[in-house]
């Protein structure tokens, strides 16, 4: 099992959502977030006085998925959230070790779908 974390653009969840929707993918977790790395914030003007936003408005989306689905995962991800400009995002991949749904008591796979 592998923990898929990836860090996007707010305004292409949406499409993430539906692509992942599309192929009976529906369990995620979603947090908003505030980070930087090349893209190094940008300037506002608010009543004609600049300032710099150094923290960009981000969410990470985390998965947990089985080995078998991970490559299709990860591409749709990509193809949901790429724009070709800087800020598009990083996704990052973990081994699980373990998973057990509470409700049930049930680990592996099973806890997952």
């Amino acid at each position: 099992m592998k923990k898929v974390e990836a860090i996007i653009r707010p305004e292409k969840f949406k499409d993430l959502r539906e692509k992942l929707s599309a192929i009976g993918f529906d369990g995620l977790t979603v947090t908003e977030a505030a980070g930087t790395g090349k893209q190094k914030g940008k300037i506002g003007i608010y009543r004609s006085t600049e300032f710099e936003v150094t923290l960009l408005s981000k969410l990470k989306v985390e998965l947990v998925i089985s080995d078998e689905r991970l490559d299709d995962i990860v591409g749709h991800i990509i193809d949901a959230c790429i724009t070709g400009q800087i800020g598009d995002g990083k996704i990052f991949i973990s081994p699980i070790e373990q998973v057990i749904r509470i409700r049930t008591g049930e680990s592996g796979t099973k806890a997952i779908y």
